[in-house]
């Protein structure tokens, strides 16, 4: 009987995230009346990775990339089935989520993805960060790589993901979907490992995001991304408590989260006499934090033009038409923000204020 459904998994070092993974996934099998495959693709793990899959009936095939968007192709190439789930190997898939993504490739979709949540022992800054990075992803209708499905053909026309870029290769993914068809980004969530955010303090995880949106060649050298995105503990990350250090980074991350995501709550324009106590140097601070990030929005607009010059699709035209002006609308008036608080700042540390 053909295969219908490949779920496809990379891993390196896995042993410790891929039984439960797996197991998630021979449930969904159970439980759905289409022939599925499942292929893991092992990339130079030195553990007991492949023989955890084996024992799982899993099909096992072994790399040397040690790069995430070769791998997944290489699960990609290999698959037999029309339609291609890539789930992470520390994601825990669920029924509800692979039957909203068959529903809507039924419905004429090329592909999507499912949002994410985190499971236990998440510091405290990863739960705004997951919320910000949500809201946006949600806005422009884009998925990380935890778990995103496509058709075969789809997949094979544009010729997989990006092995050019060691990180964000997954987003880059998503857009090149919306050049051939229709993308859903669906609404039930999958769990996710926590062991990223767990394993780099949460100033440089927040730092080195901005950074990327800022200057994305940066996901094109593994160097710059290593630290994010390939060294995060995957045995042992659990073990003892977090360094003085690394809690105080953590707490830094956290106030900063807050002030971003409470930022648009900021602009209402509140009577005085609600803004009392500790609240106007909070509005104060939020405001201070949003110029500055809202920067970020220039790349984006840069890189929203260059994805507009290569869609085909008029539906997708539109609404990247509409983002890119809704986002100058935001970046313009930030920018006068922004040079207006650092003419102030001038001014205030030299007595002499700027007039532009």
């Amino acid at each position: 009987m053909a295969v219908e459904l490949s779920f496809i998994i990379p891993a390196h070092n896995e042993e410790a995230a891929l039984g439960t993974t797996l197991d998630a996934i021979n449930n969904i099998i159970s439980s759905i009346a289409r022939p599925c495959e499942i292929i893991v693709v092992d990339d130079s793990s030195t553990d007991a990775t492949a023989q955890i899959a084996l024992q799982r009936k899993a099909r096992v095939i072994s790399v040397s990339h040690r790069q995430i968007a070769a791998t997944r192709n290489a699960g990609g190439r290999a698959a037999g089935g029309e339609i291609l789930f890539f789930v992470d190997a520390d994601t825990i898939a669920n029924k509800r989520a692979v039957r909203a993504a068959l529903r809507a490739i039924d419905r004429g979709a090329v592909g999507g993805g499912a949002p994410v949540y985190f499971d236990k022992g998440a510091p405290l800054y990863a739960w705004p960060l997951l919320l910000w990075l949500g809201i946006f992803m949600r806005i422009a209708a884009l998925s990380g790589g935890a778990f995103l499905f496509c058709r075969r053909e789809t997949f094979q026309a544009i010729g997989g993901f990006d092995e050019r870029l060691f990180g964000a290769e997954d987003v880059a993914m998503c857009w090149s979907l919306k050049r051939h068809g229709r993308f859903a980004l669906i609404w039930p969530h999958v769990q996710t490992s926590s062991r990223r955010v767990r394993g780099t303090n949460g100033f440089h995880m927040v730092l080195g995001l901005l950074r990327m949106a800022v200057f994305p060649r940066m996901l094109t050298q593994r160097s710059r991304v290593q630290r994010i995105w390939y060294d995060s503990n995957r045995s042992s990350d659990r073990e003892g408590r977090s360094p003085l250090a690394t809690r105080v980074l953590n707490l830094i991350a956290l106030i900063l989260m807050l002030l971003i995501v409470t930022g648009p709550i900021w602009l209402i324009p509140f009577p005085e006499k609600f803004l009392v106590g500790p609240l106007p140097a909070i509005r104060f601070a939020a405001q201070i934090v949003g110029v500055h990030v809202g920067l970020v929005l220039w790349p984006c607009i840069y890189f929203l033009c260059r994805i507009l010059l290569r869609q085909p699709r008029w539906p997708q035209r539109i609404k990247l038409a509409a983002l890119i002006v809704l986002c100058t609308w935001l970046a313009w008036g930030n920018l006068w923000a922004f040079l207006g608080f650092w003419k102030g700042m001038y001014g205030w540390a030299t007595g002499h204020p700027l007039h532009v």
